[in-house]
């Protein structure tokens, strides 16, 4: 679904609804063709017993009977062939929405807002998705056919008109007075479940320190108790809906049933012939099953509606991203002018003033004390955190102008916290793009991480979970970087290298530094020893979100050995 050819006015999600229109279009065609069949039934017996045993017509029963069964076949028919078009709607609509829905919630979780929304919106997708292919769906086509049901009986008899205009008010009652009642406490009940299953996802990653420190007990009760909470709402609701549906179907059944006692009253008195008696007892129970299904299946349409509401929400906040000119590829000249950065939502900044230039192939070592600012300022050069003021710019442009799509495989990140994800050794290194072995083993060779990889029981192949359980600390962070260093990117941001090193794999990563800057490669290097700026051609100071110092590595340093500040900035 492309934002840029909506009306003014138009949301994205009323905008992919609206491109399935001639579906539902069809869908009202076949509807009207289902429903009109749902009267040879009703007719059939008319006929049998007014036509066919008044006059004992025996050719005319085997006619009825032919033209009863031809019609009903192509009642199934039309009837499969309206779901198979609401399928192929709600597929069109998901595979229009699903890309824009992913980055949506990409986008919203790098600005800080995931707990808001989490993973729900990808769900919200599917699930409306299904809701399009369900029963409560046909009762809104069906719906409007009460009106063809009741000139029909009002055909039959008067009486028999005014009764189904009474039954059908009051099942419409039942599901307005179904809809105040529970949509609010569905939508609380759901809101409340999102947040659980985020909470729980939170705690997962966090396992080994509720094991460790004897939290399950504690994490186990709290989630109990929220959990309790929705079960309570959705209960209270579902108890009330399921009571009103009871009612509502029961209603149906006694109006039904008296509609035959009507019939027989009117029939004693000769205004209608004994066939239509049972007619309109089964045009009352066709007319009034639509309504019936809406009210039955009215907690199916709250939950859509809320998921529609979540996932309009999500598209308008987080704009879909305007196609941007593709630039040359980058050389990793990196330049930051006078930039402000803030964490995502916040107006007051962690870094100020920044200002430095960098040419393309040149290592910068940033170092300073512990919330200095260190972490915030590979997000801005990497463009993941956007400046209050000033500009990020890489050869030249502003990092924002690149389409990131575009400029991703000449990036190349290590954070501090190493996340690997569900596959292979061989995907995570590839960044699950396309397999090449050669650039795959050349990124684990320049790692360290090579041999390491042919030790795992299927080499390249052997699958591993996101929490990398199966590998310690230094494995992770070492496949980490040559994830960061597949591909030969321009620009390589790592924070914190050797966090998780001993003194032989910190010496290795030295050594693989200074290969992958004889690349060309703009490196920046996060970290605390001093081993590590052995290999750096300028060197970064940061004290409380500011610029200490920053200049040629042997310059910086002597200034720091000068003012004995050295020891204190490389440790802490």
């Amino acid at each position: 679904m492309n934002p840029n050819t909506l009306s003014p006015g138009t949301t994205e999600l009323y905008g992919a609804l609206k491109s399935v229109k001639r579906h539902f279009i069809y869908v009202g065609g076949f509807s009207a063709a289902v429903n009109l069949l749902q009267l040879v039934p009703i007719m059939y017996m008319l006929n049998v017993y007014d036509r066919v045993m008044s006059g004992g017509s025996i050719p005319t029963l085997l006619t009825l009977t032919f033209l009863m069964v031809f019609l009903l076949i192509a009642l199934g028919g039309f009837e499969q062939v309206r779901s198979r078009i609401l399928v192929a709607a709600s597929n069109k609509l998901e595979m229009s929405l699903r890309d824009r829905v992913f980055n949506a919630t990409v986008k919203n979780a790098l600005e800080g807002l995931g707990p808001k929304f989490g993973t729900q919106a990808l769900q919200d997708l599917n699930g409306l998705r299904q809701f399009m292919t369900g029963n409560g769906v046909f009762a809104f086509f069906d719906a409007p056919w009460f009106f063809i049901y009741l000139a029909v009986m009002f055909s039959f008899h008067s009486w028999f008109g005014y009764s189904a205009i009474f039954a059908g008010i009051v099942m419409i009652v039942f599901a307005y007075v179904n809809e105040k009642l529970t949509n609010a406490k569905m939508k609380e009940a759901n809101n409340k479940a999102n947040m659980n299953t985020n909470q729980m996802a939170s705690n997962l990653r966090n396992v080994e320190v509720i094991e460790a420190m004897g939290m399950s007990n504690s994490i186990r009760a709290r989630n109990q108790q929220q959990n309790d909470e929705v079960l309570l709402i959705q209960s209270e609701a579902s108890r009330f809906a399921g009571k009103l549906s009871a009612i509502s179907k029961s209603f149906r059944m006694i109006v039904q049933s008296m509609m035959i006692g009507l019939g027989a009253y009117l029939a004693i008195h000769q205004e209608i012939s004994a066939g239509m008696v049972i007619a309109g007892s089964l045009l009352l129970g066709r007319a009034l099953a639509p309504i019936d299904l809406l009210v039955s299946t009215w907690k199916g349409f709250s939950v859509a509606r809320a998921e529609y509401e979540r996932l309009e929400t999500l598209l308008t906040n987080i704009p879909a991203t305007k196609e941007k000119m593709r630039l040359p590829a980058p050389l990793g000249a990196l330049s930051l002018e006078q930039v402000y950065v803030g964490a995502p939502g916040s107006k007051n900044p962690i870094l100020r003033a920044i200002n430095f230039e960098l040419a393309a192939g040149e290592v910068l070592g940033i170092i300073g004390p512990s919330a200095s600012g260190k972490s915030t300022l590979a997000r801005a050069c990497l463009g993941l955190w956007g400046p209050l003021s000033g500009k990020v710019r890489l050869d030249g442009a502003d990092i924002n102008n690149w389409d990131r799509g575009d400029l991703g495989p000449f990036l190349g990140y290590l954070p501090q916290d190493i996340e690997l994800f569900d596959g292979s050794i061989s995907e995570n290194i590839a960044r699950f793009g396309a397999i090449d072995a050669e650039k795959i083993v050349a990124a684990a060779k320049l790692a360290g991480v090579h041999e390491l990889v042919l030790q795992q029981p299927n080499g390249y192949d052997t699958v591993i979970g996101g929490n990398s359980g199966m590998l310690s600390g230094g494995q992770r962070q070492r496949l980490g970087l040559a994830r960061a260093i597949y591909g030969e990117p321009r620009l390589l941001v790592l924070d914190e290298p050797n966090s998780n090193l001993d003194d032989q794999g910190e010496k290795e990563l030295v050594v693989a530094l200074q290969r992958i800057k004889e690349t060309g490669c703009t490196i920046l290097v996060i970290g605390h020893r001093a081993m590590i700026l052995r290999v750096v051609d300028k060197i970064l100071i940061l004290k409380e979100g500011t610029m200490v110092n920053f200049g040629p590595r042997d310059q910086v340093l002597a200034a720091l050995t000068q003012g004995r500040q050295a020891p204190k900035l490389l440790i802490e």
